[in-house]
């Protein structure tokens, strides 16, 4: 008696179905979806360099600490900056008086694609809510989620780069808006 094949047909179906739902992709390496296409694609950019980290206590070049406080809504108990990394501006670390991170801005100079890749490693565009601001800036941001008594359960994340500058903020709290204004504020003092 043959073998019969019949048992194997339903999963070359499935097989083939499967195949014919999945993601295409393009010749420039992007991906369509249902949801939507990607613009830019990011597989191009190199990887993100390491952020900076905390490293000495010192004022912030760029943002003063009552400015600061001030946006973020919390008092500022001490401010630590990077050093070294190469970068004419070091990263900005504000940390509330009882010693947790409430506010870090980290700025990039230098090649345009290693801005992006590290304002896309910050805010991933496939994930993230546009951002804009201000004119000729352009990333993501994410904003916290509220657990529907209005009380906030994230934090958030602004990310933009122009040209070879990058900008990217987080804060404790669950406003981009926040955030938003920290950048701008970064961005202007440094005259970026």
């Amino acid at each position: 008696m043959k073998p019969s094949v019949l048992p194997v047909l339903p999963f070359v179906a499935l097989l083939g179905i499967l195949t014919a739902c999945g993601p295409s992709s393009s010749a420039s390496g992007t991906t369509s979806a249902a949801a939507g296409t990607t613009t830019q694609a990011t597989a191009s950019l190199p990887p993100a360099p390491a952020a900076p980290t905390p490293a000495v206590t010192a004022s912030c070049p760029y943002l003063a600490t009552d400015f600061v406080k001030d946006t973020n809504g919390q008092g500022v108990g001490r401010v630590k900056i990077s050093t070294g990394g190469g970068q004419p501006h070091p990263s900005c670390f504000f940390y509330r008086p009882d010693g947790n991170m409430q506010v870090s801005v980290r700025v990039y100079v230098g090649q345009s694609a290693v801005a992006q890749a590290i304002v896309n490693q910050a805010a991933p565009v496939a994930t993230s809510d546009p951002a804009s601001d201000p004119e000729g800036w352009q990333g993501g941001l994410i904003s916290g989620g509220y657990n529907g008594m209005n009380n906030p359960t994230g934090q958030a994340t602004y990310a933009v780069y122009k040209g070879g500058d990058a900008v990217v903020v987080w804060v404790n709290q669950a406003q981009s808006i926040k955030a938003r204004k920290i950048a701008e504020q970064a961005i202007s003092s440094l005259g970026l």
